[in-house]
């Protein structure tokens, strides 16, 4: 064996191939439209695999940062407050302790304890000494509502100078050092103290000293809060309100006075010790919402657990006193925050990997779809000797040259359009997408090419057996899918969020067992299309038969393509079927969203529109009302809240009715529906009497709830009403529901069997379909003399309003935002992989119209064959995409609740309901209906479009199109 030559003659030197990058720009030049849609491809789906984790992100840390918000500061605040020093000390030592340099050195050593991520807000937090015990004032002239003398809160607080502006004279001072014997100080007043406690400039406020004259406070100036509702000032709101103290008392006359703040200069601080109230160091610290981010919830409770009852108070309390206490409500906030994110964020993490799911098996299906088109080119290479490593090694820099370009551009978009979050998630995401877009089509060749051939076995998909191992792996699948249902109904999306705060990974899903359970509508879709194509051929070999016997060759000849059509098509109905999963299985999800808050509303007004006062309505005003813009019924209502069953001391709230109207409106809100003529009351029967213990008439009719009904049965019983008289009712209908009263305990009987004075409506319950808020309002100021600008005597809410109540989290209302954007995504990716599906066969189809019209086939034959031949795939994919959304929907709606994300309210309090997941027809229906008109039209399109250009093309021999 000789050694090689290269072609400068010089043996055993090999000259370097310089063949690859002009192989590649050859290729990209030869198929630009192919690089070009690879690449869009790439850009869309990098920019949104970024863009999610940011999105998710920022509306996480929005809703954190709203809820440490409206938790206001007195809850969120880490108080510090330590005793005053002991008596043990000398007096000298324990002035100097309250004095402002002591103070501010505490402060700024308590605020280095503090632990990231917790940050706090040094702009509003404080540190001062106050009183403990409030202090009575002799002066006569303040107010003394009952002849109490009104009390003072003494408090000497940092920063009243920059939190404040002066409205009349000047900021307290000290103009010597003060002690505790010191006999006179200066104060100021917020502009509401001063007005409520008649205090002016000058005015001189004595509070009791010990073993001492009385300590005199002269009022120096009036100030106005800068920010009323900052934490300066909430935190401690009595420095800024004064209060009206009612003292609880044992019969008698009840007994007020007024508690007011006197604030000194921080400087002034030691002459609290001189008087009895107790003086108590405090350093109040505010946490900076902005600094708050969701990702580190569990370390931000680890940050405010340790400083209530761990290192952190060590720490604290050799920074300040041995007997300082840490306490705050911070804590409490952020495990409410947590169990609303347990329940949200599991939610959105179905639509993540459906979407996902859709987005892999197109680039997959990109990829392929190019392999089976290079088929040919690809084998030609390999049997003129091109190497199985070199092949993929082209087709992998040929693939990157485009599709990394296009990652990175598509991750600056992504950051563009969402520029906040962290960015190696975004980084992750994008590279993850590009580095498949990359392999995707080297893969499929390795697989395809790994023998030399250069005629390959027909793939039909109706000849074609299924392998061993793709048995196997759709068992695998199968199991899967089984074990995701069943977990997923057994504990539903968030079975760890009783301990959400504690571990800090409720919702994260970082588990692969929440991985999976969150996979639930995603494996059911892969299983439902597995076995789909498994099906597929079976009605086609059932319906060949007949269509050949039919007249013409159409039928025949559409049936014996669609069978002929190749296994690839397992891809594009995967896409499909998964798409359309996630596509119903999302929209019933919005869809049951917006149901449970549209129930909730009506639960809680009783109708679109509710008008209560607490006493009886002008006798006008219903005739007013219906008069309103949109207004189609009013409903009037007799309300009595305490009307109170024989001698019993408990009551049960009632409601007297018209029975016609109000049994309209019970039908159509669908809240406990009932007969008009088995409430009303009979001619014998129902009018209550004054002052008696008794009706001697028949016993009203009553529809009662279901633990009324079971308190009192059926038998008849008296109630007394609120203006003293007595009515008899029987309970004759039982509900869980009625629109009048929300609640559990309720009785609504005939308005007509009710006294004079007790029929008086007090409530309208108003219907229309676009009740107009302003409008009513108007009516409503109108008829009741109110001014339109505030409706003083009645309160009008609607139902539209009531809805929006529930809505209170950026955390909701982002994880709806994202959710319905992953769902639309994925359609949109399960229509792109039917356009490729159907792109990569135009050629052939344009060849085969070609060639049959040389035979007499006319256009509108041509159309219908284009059309037939693409009817089975896409109705497979259209009653496929519809069983399994239903089937999906059913399965796991059992283990889905709906009441977090759709019903959260102000302040935690309990939902109104709950909210389940239900099937919604329409997304059901029309995305599948979609891809059935899209797969035809695109079909019919393509043979107009061939019928009107030239054959010569389609008909040149040896076109591989």
């Amino acid at each position: 064996m000789g050694r090689d030559s290269g072609s400068d003659g010089r043996p055993g030197f090999r000259r370097r191939d310089h063949s690859v990058a002009p192989w590649i720009r050859t290729r990209l030049r030869t198929a630009p439209g192919a690089a070009v849609a690879l690449a869009l491809l790439v850009m869309a789906t990098a920019c949104l695999a970024a863009a999610f984790p940011r999105a998710v992100e920022r509306y996480e840390d929005a809703g954190l940062r709203q809820a440490v918000v409206d938790a206001t500061a007195p809850r969120t605040s880490l108080q510090v407050s330590a005793p005053q020093p002991g008596n043990y000390i000398p007096q000298s030592e324990r002035e100097t302790a309250l004095r402002p340099e002591s103070m501010r050195k505490s402060y700024e050593r308590v605020l280095n304890v503090v632990e990231r991520p917790l940050a706090v807000d040094s702009a509003q937090s404080v540190y001062g000494v106050r009183n403990i015990n409030n202090l009575e004032a002799a002066e006569t002239w303040l107010p003394m509502p009952s002849g109490l003398p009104a009390q003072m809160s003494l408090a000497a607080q940092s920063g009243l100078a920059e939190h404040s502006r002066p409205s009349a004279g000047r900021l307290p001072r000290a103009k010597e050092p003060v002690t505790a014997g010191t006999r006179e100080v200066e104060a100021a007043v917020t502009t509401e103290t001063a007005r409520r406690l008649n205090i002016k400039v000058g005015s001189v406020i004595h509070v009791p000293g010990v073993q001492r004259a009385p300590l005199a406070v002269r009022v120096t100036g009036i100030v106005v809060p800068r920010d009323p509702e900052g934490a300066y000032w909430t935190t401690q709101p009595l420095l800024r309100t004064p209060s009206l103290i009612r003292p609880p008392t044992q019969g008698g006359e009840p007994e007020a006075y007024w508690l007011g703040a006197l604030l000194l200069s921080p400087d002034a601080a030691p002459v609290l010790l001189g008087t009895p109230g107790e003086p108590a160091r405090y350093w109040l610290l505010t946490p900076d919402p902005a600094a708050l981010t969701a990702h580190e919830l569990s370390r931000l409770g680890s940050a405010v657990a340790s400083l209530e009852s761990g290192p952190g108070l060590v720490k604290v309390r050799e920074s300040t006193d041995a007997d300082t206490g840490v306490s705050t409500d911070l804590d409490e906030v952020l495990a409410s925050y947590a169990e609303l994110r347990s329940g949200v964020r599991p939610l959105v993490s179905v639509a993540a990997f459906g979407t996902g799911a859709v987005a892999v098996v197109v680039l997959l299906m990109a990829g392929r779809l190019t392999a089976d088109r290079r088929r040919t080119e690809l084998a030609l290479l390999r049997a003129r000797g091109a190497s199985l490593r070199g092949l993929t090694r082209r087709l992998l820099t040929e693939t990157a040259v485009v599709a990394l370009p296009a990652g990175a551009l598509g991750l600056a978009g992504a950051l563009l359009v969402v520029p906040y979050g962290r960015a190696s998630y975004a980084v992750g995401a994008a590279l993850a997408v590009t580095l498949l877009a990359c392999a995707a089509l080297p893969l499929r060749a390795l697989a395809a090419h790994r023998v030399v051939g250069v005629h390959g076995a027909r793939e039909d998909l109706a000849s074609v057996r299924p392998s061993r191992r793709r048995t196997i792996a759709e068992l695998t699948l199968l199991v899967l899918a089984s074990a995701a249902v069943l977990a997923l109904r057994g504990r539903g999306t968030s079975g760890t969020s009783d301990e959400a705060l504690d571990s800090g990974t409720s919702g994260d899903l970082g588990s692969s067992g929440d991985q999976l359970v969150a996979m639930a509508p995603v494996l059911i879709g892969v299983v439902a299309a597995l076995v789909l194509v498994r099906l597929y051929p079976l009605p086609l070999r059932w319906l060949a038969r007949p269509a050949g016997r039919m007249r013409g060759a159409i039928g025949h000849l559409s049936l014996a393509r669609a069978g002929r059509t190749s296994v690839s098509t397992v891809l594009p109905l995967l896409a499909l079927l998964t798409a359309l999963t996630t596509a119903a299985f999302g929209g019933s999800v919005l869809a049951g969203v917006a149901d449970a808050r549209d129930r909730a509303a009506v639960l809680n007004l009783g109708a679109d529109a509710r008008v209560e006062a607490e006493g009886a309505l002008p006798a006008a005003l219903p005739e007013r009302v219906r008069s309103a813009p949109g207004v189609r019924e009013v409903t009037p209502l007799s309300i009595a809240y305490e009307a109170k069953p024989g001698a019993g001391v408990e009551s049960v709230p009632l409601a007297g009715v018209d029975p016609e109207g109000y049994a309209r409106l019970a039908g159509r809100t669908g809240l406990g529906a009932f007969p008009a003529d088995e409430l009303k009351a009979s001619p014998a029967g129902g009018a209550a009497k004054s002052g008696g213990s008794g009706s001697a008439k028949a016993p009203l009719p009553a529809l009662a709830s279901s633990a009324v009904a079971d308190r009192y049965g059926t038998h008849p019983f008296s109630l007394r009403l609120s203006d003293g008289s007595d009515v008899t009712v029987r309970i004759t209908l039982v509900r869980d529901l009625t629109p009048a009263l929300p609640g559990t305990d309720f009785l609504i009987v005939d308005r007509a069997g009710l006294s004079t004075v007790a029929a008086r409506p007090t409530t309208l319950l108003v219907t229309g379909d676009q009740v107009s808020g302003g409008a009513l309002r108007k009516a409503v100021a109108a008829g009741t003399g109110a001014d339109a600008g505030a409706t003083a005597r009645a309160d009008v809410r609607l139902r539209s309003e009531e809805r929006a109540r529930y809505v209170d989290s950026p955390l909701q209302s982002g994880a709806e935002r994202v959710y319905a954007v992953a769902v639309a995504a994925g359609s949109g990716y399960a229509v792109l992989a039917l356009l490729l599906a159907l792109v990569r066969a135009a050629p052939e189809r344009a060849a085969l119209l070609a060639r049959l019209r040389t035979m007499g086939l006319t256009r509108s034959q041509g159309r219908r064959l284009l059309v037939l031949e693409a009817l089975p795939q896409a109705l497979l994919a259209t009653v496929g995409g519809v069983l399994t959304g239903w089937a999906a929907v059913r399965l796991l709606a059992p283990g889905i609740d709906l009441t977090s994300i759709a019903l959260a309210t102000p302040g935690g309090a309990p939902p109104t309901g709950t909210a389940a997941l239900h099937t919604d027809p329409a997304s059901l229906f029309l995305p599948a209906l979609t891809v059935l008109l899209l797969a035809t039209g695109i079909a019919a399109g393509q043979a107009w479009w061939t019928g009107r250009r030239g054959s010569v093309r389609e008909l040149r021999a040896g076109d591989s199109r």
